[in-house]
């Protein structure tokens, strides 16, 4: 398990350099997102990711690292709108939205931990077009979490289902980098 940690700490310090860029070339646009918005984006780039595994054809020239990428940070800011809600103007500054995109991967990380010495690490016996799919399922219950107003009745909630979007995208570039 150790190298699984070393393993998704690169593919995070990747993500995580990416948004810090991205804060200092838009600022905090993102904080204005209401979760459905969020959920959707994610929900368009997954959808791209299957589209690029299953044609043969590409009419973009990007593959899927940079989705996966965008996905475990866009996941991230929904953890992170959870937590502190929506705003109607940027309100944070590059600082203390690293220091809260930290917060929420370091307690991804931990469930990927327990669920990884729990299942023993079957995750690395799954195709990358699999975990893809699961990163669908998984968006398709946020929506319809979303639909129910956040209210579930035996079900996780919207952010356990973000956390395992997270894992399974970290998953998938442990593979894609492999």
């Amino acid at each position: 398990m150790q190298n699984t940690s070393e393993q998704y700490d690169a593919v995070i310090k990747e993500c995580r350099n990416l948004f810090q860029k991205k804060m200092k070339d838009y600022g905090s646009a993102w904080r204005i997102l209401r979760l459905p918005s969020l959920t959707d984006q994610i929900y368009i780039k997954a959808q791209r990711i299957r589209g690029l595994q299953e044609n043969d054809v590409r009419k973009v020239d990007e593959g899927e690292k940079p989705e996966f990428i965008g996905i475990i940070n866009y996941a991230t800011m929904a953890l992170i709108q959870l937590e502190i809600g929506v705003v109607e103007q940027p309100d944070l500054d590059g600082l203390k939205a690293v220091e809260l995109f930290d917060k929420h991967i370091a307690r991804t990380k931990a469930l990927m931990e327990n669920k990884n010495h729990d299942y023993g690490e079957a995750w690395r016996e799954m195709r990358v077009s699999s975990l893809t799919d699961l990163i669908l399922q998984k968006l398709l219950r946020v929506k319809q979490i979303e639909d129910n107003k956040g209210k579930t009745l035996v079900s996780e909630g919207i952010d356990a289902n973000y956390q395992d979007i997270i894992n399974y995208s970290v998953f998938a570039l442990i593979h894609l980098n492999g």
